[in-house]
């Protein structure tokens, strides 16, 4: 039996398939077998597939991405470039610049780590806890180590530090640099007009003094639990019983003074750009650098205001994620309407943009966690849209049940519903309804959710 077509880009076979078909037969979207399978094509050509929730695989242009069971497995493919991860533990890549070297790296973390760029000065190879030498990561310039962790050299900035074995004999020497170390009893390191520093028992004992050839060093001092004291030009801070009681008192780069009883429960400070009210856990109101953020039966409420590129940003939540709440509005142009997002966790999300387009997916556990995860948001959040509701302008709505089971539409063009492939359409006006079997018009609603764009 042939449908009737009330728009030629959906064809719907619901639940084995719903498509959306352009003009020229090409699928430009599609659900099948509900909401598993799935393809989509962009209009800059971009196409991303899968199966919820094990595998995922998009391409745009020359890039590639390829997911299997997220996050375990990623490869990913663009020109000079190719990789493989498992879960970060694993990780390989290639790449080929410019000039044709190719470079390829190899870890099995934290065990073996490689890279091989054709030249020896920049190569190297390690295996844990045999030996070998690591260049350029983890902070150090260079890292050699012998049967790990017996013997090790970390380098950074021409200053070694042996550790012979480590973590409890570090001998530092070069680029002026000098100390010894016999942690956690002991130690002491510095350079002559830069920073001397040393410790007792550690953490327990210490001071820090740095850029020692200023008129006034920075300088940290520690006797714990009973006493900390840290200075430095126009900042001042002492702690006694520590963490428990204190004050800060600040003139440079602005004012700031604060007092700090049974830390971090009662703590009052004020200054030019920071201010803090805190009687926790039932009322805290802090103030640093315009981000105005207040608690109330920490952590049942947390209220939250900032400006960021000339947006104003209101945010609420409840025991952190329960229920959140995002507004947006313009600064420059304050006769805009707001933007909103909203998640009351795990019953729905929904957002307005603020220029008439708006969504609403029920029900909705992951997006509150992963707002800007976009494989979670295209492999898991349409597997529990139970209800989805989509305004693209004002008077151009659809929603959808069970993926589609039932869904509805109403546009300029006329109003449509679908129990699966049964459908009733009306013409713009007072004209009668009218009933099809196996009919394919559009009624799907758009697999994941964008957030909603600044106002």
């Amino acid at each position: 039996m042939t449908g009737a077509v009330l728009r030629a880009e959906e064809v719907n076979f619901w639940p084995f398939s719903v498509r959306q078909v352009k003009a020229d037969g090409a699928t430009e979207s599609g659900e099948y077998l509900g909401p598993f399978l799935f393809r989509k094509t962009g209009t800059d050509g971009a196409e991303v597939e899968g199966f919820r929730p094990f595998y995922l695989h998009s391409r745009e242009g020359a890039k590639t991405s390829t997911l299997l069971l997220y996050p375990f497995f990623t490869w990913q493919r663009d020109d000079g470039y190719r990789s493989f991860s498992f879960f970060q533990l694993i990780n390989r890549r290639q790449e080929t610049g410019g000039d044709r070297q190719t470079v390829r790296s190899f870890d099995v973390w934290p065990f073996y780590f490689s890279r091989d760029t054709g030249e020896p000065a920049e190569s190297y190879r390690a295996l844990l806890p045999v030996g070998g030498t690591i260049k350029s990561r983890f902070g150090y310039d260079r890292i050699h180590f012998v049967l790990f962790p017996l013997y090790a050299d970390t380098e950074k900035g021409g200053a070694h530090t042996t550790h012979a074995p480590w973590p409890f004999l570090r001998f530092i020497h070069g680029a002026g640099q000098h100390g010894f170390e016999f942690w956690p009893l002991f130690g002491h390191r510095g350079k002559e007009g830069d920073f001397d520093d040393w410790f007792y028992l550690w953490p327990l004992i210490y001071h820090s003094a740095k850029n020692l050839s200023e008129p006034q060093p920075d300088v940290k001092l520690g006797v714990l639990p009973f006493y900390t004291r840290d200075t430095a030009p126009g900042y001042v801070s002492e702690n006694y019983a520590w963490p428990f009681f204190g004050y800060t008192h600040r003139t440079d780069p602005y004012r700031y003074d604060e007092r700090r009883y049974f830390w971090p429960f009662l703590v009052q400070g004020r200054g030019d750009q920071r201010r803090v009210n805190r009687w926790g856990p039932f009322y805290t109101h802090s103030v640093i650098k315009g981000y105005d953020k207040t608690w109330f039966a920490w952590p049942l409420f947390r209220h939250a205001r900032w400006t960021d590129n000339g947006i104003a940003q209101e945010q609420n939540q409840v025991l952190w994620f329960l229920y959140w709440s995002l507004t947006q509005r313009s600064t420059t142009n304050p006769a805009a309407a707001p933007a909103h997002k909203t998640h009351l966790w795990p019953l729905f999300s929904s957002w307005d943009n603020g220029a008439g387009q708006r969504q609403l997916q029920v029900l909705s556990p992951f997006e509150v966690f992963f707002p800007t995860n976009e494989p979670v948001r295209q492999l898991w959040s349409p597997l529990t849209a139970i209800y989805r509701y989509d305004q693209r302008a004002p008077g151009d709505t659809r929603g959808s049940i069970l993926f589609s089971l039932v869904s509805w539409k109403n546009s300029p063009t006329g109003r449509e519903f679908h129990l699966g492939p049964l459908a009733w359409s009306r013409a713009p006006g007072t004209g009668p309804w009218k009933f099809s079997l196996f009919d394919f018009s559009p009624k799907a609603v758009n697999n994941t959710f964008a957030a909603p764009p600044s106002p």
